[in-house]
């Protein structure tokens, strides 16, 4: 497995990928890998000849006041891990490479991204959509894989990728779970064990929705009522958000029909978690 730290190298590397007849995947990530990531990379592996993972933990993408600085980082670790499930080559730049001095160019998606996590983390779409923008052409894919923990981040990059007419397929593999249902993510390494334990009423909360609407709950606040109640009754968690979407267009519903994204962003002390999930009726 290579380990590839400049645009032009990588460039050239998949510049010879591609001549010889190969197709290419990318799993863009901001390491401290998990078995999430990983289950992207088996994915990609299966679909694809070659698999680059990008490894970048993108300032363009934190808030003021949020966890750039400390976001985990593990860098061996990452390669260990990538190697055993074989990826071929990890893209691992610098900040200074991926953007220079004068830098000035942002990519924005519009309508999708005011609402979620974009309405509580202002700016956070432009540099996941610039990013990304960023990695597509340095990297030219034929494939690449998302997370669903990501729902809203996964809708945005397909909208951006229809709307560029970029030459490539955008993949959403299904969310991974400890086995007590808590999303895998990296910023899990933050909680302590009370907060672990807490942080478990994110995946009861939604499954108390999915009863609901099985159950035939039709009214979206009336689930939201009982899901703000179950996570108010837990004192470490503080909500920032709940919420009901159309699972296409992200736009807002008072009945529950079709495919809905139910997602939420919880505080568990200071440590910030999403979860969703997806219903069909």
């Amino acid at each position: 497995m290579r380990i590839i730290h400049t645009v032009r190298e990588m460039r050239d590397y998949v510049r010879g990928v591609k001549l010889a007849g190969h197709t290419v995947a990318l799993v863009p990530t901001m390491g401290y890998l998990h078995e999430g990531h990983l289950a992207l990379m088996r994915r990609a592996k299966e679909r694809c000849d070659v698999v680059v993972a990008s490894i970048f933990v993108n300032p363009k993408q934190f808030g003021v006041g949020e966890d750039f600085e400390r976001y985990p980082r593990d860098m061996a670790r990452d390669a260990r891990l990538a190697e055993e499930v074989g990826v071929d080559a990890i893209f691992n730049p610098p900040v200074e490479e991926m953007y220079p001095a004068g830098y000035n160019t942002y990519v924005e998606v519009e309508k999708l991204t005011e609402g979620l996590c974009g309405a509580a983390r202002p700016g956070h779409f432009r540099g996941v959509t610039t990013v990304v923008n960023k990695l597509f052409n340095i990297v030219q894919p034929d494939v690449a894989f998302f997370g669903q923990k990501d729902a809203q981040q996964a809708i945005v990059i397909r909208q951006m990728v229809a709307d560029l007419n970029m030459p490539l397929e955008i993949v959403i593999v299904p969310i991974v779970r400890e086995p007590d249902g808590l999303a895998m993510s990296s910023r899990n390494v933050y909680l302590t064990p009370a907060e672990r334990e807490a942080a478990l009423v994110l995946y009861r909360t939604l499954q108390r929705a999915n009863g609901l609407i099985m159950a035939g709950e039709r009214s979206v606040p009336a689930v939201l009522t009982e899901m703000r109640r179950m996570l108010e009754a837990e004192p470490l968690a503080t909500v920032d958000y709940v919420e009901i979407r159309d699972a296409g267009d992200l736009s807002v519903i008072d009945t529950i029909q079709g495919r809905v994204l139910v997602a939420l962003a919880v505080f568990i002390g200071r440590t910030r978690l999403i979860d969703n999930l997806l219903v069909e009726v």
